[in-house]
Formats: C-alpha cells, structure tokens, sequence
C-alpha cells in the first residue's frame, strides 16, 4: 500500500482546493456553518473512490469526474451535521459541532444545503446526459438509505437482542452505501459498462460494512490520544456492535461493562474478548468482505488504480484511527 497513502493526500488537497473556491469564497452566515465541518478536514476516502474508480474504467477521467468527488464528500459532511444533531455531540474533527457552535435550526439547514448542493456538484461532471441522469440516482438512493440506516440504529440503542443479520443490514445502509455510491458514481461517470459499475457498487458496499466493523475495532482498541475518542465508548453505551452482537453469541457478557470504565476495565474487557477468540471472529468477517470485493474487481482491466482499490479495502480494516 505505498502508493495509496501519497495518493490519498493528494486528493485531499485537490478536494480542500474544491471546498475553499466553493464554499469559503461565498459570503453568508449559513454558508459559513454549511462549510465548518467541511474546512475541519477529514481523510476525503469516498472522493478518493470516486476517482479511483473512474480511472480504472478510464484512464484520465479524473479532470471530468472532480465534481462527483466532491459530491460525496458534501454528501458524507451533511449526514455527520445530522448526526451531531440526533446525538447531541459537541465536537467533531475536533471543532464544535455545527449546531452547537451555532443552533440547531442553523444545523439542520446547514446539513439540508450540503444535500441540495451535493446533487448541484454532480451535475457538473463531464459526462452524458445517460450517465449522469444514472448518477444522480445512485446518489438520491443513498441518500435513503443512509437515512434508514439511521433510524436503524438509533432503535438499536433500546435492544439487547440485535442479531448479526439486522446489524449488517444497518451498517450496509448507513456506512456501506455510500462507498457503494462512490465507487458506482465512478464508474458510471467514467463510461462504465452495467457489470463493470455493479461489481464496482458491490466492491464499495463490502468495503464501506468492513470500514464501519473496523471502526468498532478502534473505538475499543485505540487509546483516545491517537483516536481522538473516547476509548471504550461503545462498551460502556452497550452499544450493539458487531463486537458486542458475537460477544453474547459466544456466551460474553460485556453488560457489566455498562458504566464509567477505568483504562484498566477496558483492558480487562479487551483480554476476555481476545482470550474468547470474539475479535479474531470479528476481524476475519471484515477481512472475508475484503477478499470478496477485491475478487469482484477482477472484471476491470488491470492497472495501478485497480490496485489501489484494492488497498483501499486493506486499509479499511487496518486502519487505527
């Protein structure tokens, strides 16, 4: 994965380029808040797919297919703006959350001009009327479901008996889509044909459940000063991740864990999963996922940004932060 990390930064700047010509240079209040979560920074992964996607359809597309890219991540930044709202937090990326450095009727309007404007970018890609009529679509769906996902999850919080299969419904919808966006938006754009933009929507839904199962992995195993999290949080929520969901399977009782945790009640938890064999089950399904979406890409012709994909899935499910 040498070359993923390089390439990952530079989309980064390309993308943070996009946002200050498109957002800081517009004058307005509610411009300002729509923008603050945007300028906080962040990886600018589903931007990265979109274009990598694009390339390994059609090399040189990336000048064509920028606006899609932004797209997603305006997309990604709206759904984190509602989220903030519905859970009440107070920091994100390290600034204050939109509605709290502001209002909530601020932030919901905000969240709603990021959505409005993420079709606005996508319209601007270079590409047929076909393909970007397909893209819109892909995008709108997503959108849905994300929204579904949601909802999905925050009826969790008042169960403890969630099964493995509600829990990848739940992640397909609120993490997995839209990667499987990005990288079908790519394709699509780019002039893919109908089973190259599948398997490239299959590839990013695998991968998106996966970087979401790994994010369950850091929130437990990632001391908060790399994370910048609380460590443990979904422990002491009683979260039902997939951690906790094979943890009562294999008769674990991680309930205990439901209270203000010390460094080393974490660490208890963390050796009774490990001894249980429960985060070596866990980690092999996200690698399973993996392996699959990377096997669904051999319909695209080899080259380096096939390649790159690939690693984007490895680093999905390596990732510490």
């Amino acid at each position: 994965m040498s070359e993923l990390s390089p390439y990952l930064r530079s989309v980064a700047q390309q993308i943070d380029g996009m946002i200050d010509r498109n957002f800081n240079q517009i004058p307005g209040e509610l411009n300002r808040a729509s923008a603050h979560l945007l300028n906080a920074g962040g990886k600018r992964l589903r931007p990265a797919v979109v274009l990598l996607s694009a390339e390994a359809v059609r090399h040189g597309s990336t000048p064509d297919i920028m606006p899609a890219a932004l797209a997603l991540e305006v997309t990604h930044t709206f759904t984190l703006i509602h989220d903030d709202i519905m859970d009440d937090d107070s920091l994100r990326r390290g600034v204050p959350t939109v509605h709290t450095k502001w209002d909530m009727p601020t932030g919901i309007l905000a969240g709603d001009v990021l959505y409005a404007r993420a079709f606005e970018f996508i319209s601007q890609a270079k590409a047929g009327e076909a393909a970007k009529v397909k893209a819109t679509a892909l995008l709108a769906r997503a959108c849905a479901d994300i929204c579904e996902g949601q909802y999905m999850d925050m009826a969790f919080e008042h169960r403890t008996d969630v099964t493995e299969k509600e829990y990848m419904e739940m992640v397909e919808k609120k993490t997995g889509v839209l990667y499987a966006a990005a990288a079908a938006i790519g394709g699509t754009l780019a002039g893919g044909n109908d089973k190259q933009v599948e398997a490239l929507y299959r590839f990013g839904l695998n991968t998106g459940i996966a970087f979401q199962i790994q994010d369950d992995f850091i929130d437990l195993l990632t001391p908060p000063e790399k994370s910048g999290k609380d460590q443990g949080s979904d422990l002491r929520e009683g979260k039902q991740t997939l951690i906790m969901i094979t943890a009562r399977k294999k008769g674990v009782d991680l309930m205990k864990y439901r209270r203000e945790l010390s460094p080393a009640d974490i660490a208890a938890a963390i050796k009774e999963l490990t001894d249980s064999g429960v985060l070596d089950d866990v980690k092999n399904k996200a690698r399973a996922l993996v392996l699959d979406s990377n096997r669904l890409l051999s319909i695209l012709p080899p080259s380096k940004e096939r390649q790159l994909l690939m690693d984007v899935g490895e680093f999905f499910v390596t990732r510490s932060t």
